[in-house]
């Protein structure tokens, strides 16, 4: 068990918004959260990356106890969290942009760069270029490709797909099967056709709750079957 989650309740203020999760996720697993806006699937994210504490029960990451953990130490430990906002430093070049995300890793910069370019070989003609002019696909290959370096156990990927086109759509989930096998990942996907095609391990969210935890391949592979959850 790589990732397990245990009655764990999250408060904002006197606000309850998580309720009693339970989840677990294996070594190599691609775990997907759905659910409609509102179901409290960032805010699960959230809670597990380091920036918000639970209430109550407990969070265990490769068998140690991460609950109260803050974010910076999260990641050290193996947890990286691809935020929903697509948000890189524009004024810094993408390989300025790596260089960062590098440092405190200790890993050479030259392997994180080529780390990036074996998911997605179309940077290398970015590598020089301001982040800004990068489209919304491709500062999404970016931070994807950032929260690989120093080789961590798990992402945390918030909405990889949200608001790209069908072709952009296409390359991150690319790049996400690329990766599959090599890493955990834990993925917010409103697109039921994406997670139809790559979910090991799917959980449905509803009002804070776990609704529902599907791991039958036959009723993830029809989008259609996800719905009726939903």
């Amino acid at each position: 068990m790589l990732l397990s989650l245990e009655g764990v309740d999250v408060h904002y203020g006197h606000a309850k918004v998580l309720h009693a999760i339970n989840l677990h996720i294996l070594k190599g697993e691609v775990a997907f959260i759905v659910g409609r806006n509102g179901a409290g699937k960032t805010t699960l994210l959230k809670t597990i990356a380091g920036f918000l504490k639970p209430s109550k029960g407990s969070i265990l990451f490769d068998h140690q106890p991460i609950h109260g953990i803050p974010p910076e130490k999260v990641a050290l430990m193996g947890i990286r969290y691809v935020f929903q906002d697509k948000r890189v430093f524009g004024e810094l070049t993408v390989k300025e942009n790596i260089e960062l995300a590098a440092y405190p890793t200790k890993e050479k910069l030259s392997d994180s760069v080529n780390r990036i370019l074996s998911l997605y070989p179309r940077m290398d003609i970015l590598i020089n270029s301001k982040a800004k002019g990068l489209s919304g696909g491709q500062r999404q290959i970016l931070l994807i490709g950032r929260a690989l370096i120093g080789e961590p156990k798990l992402l945390l990927i918030d909405e990889p797909t949200e608001g790209l086109s069908a072709g952009i759509m296409e390359e991150i989930l690319d790049v996400l099967t690329k990766m599959k096998g090599r890493i955990s990942m834990m993925i917010v996907e409103q697109n039921l056709s994406v997670v139809s095609r790559m979910a090991d391990r799917v959980y449905m969210m509803k009002e804070g709750s776990i609704l529902k935890e599907i791991t039958d391949k036959t009723v993830i592979e029809k989008s259609n079957a996800l719905e009726g959850y939903l």
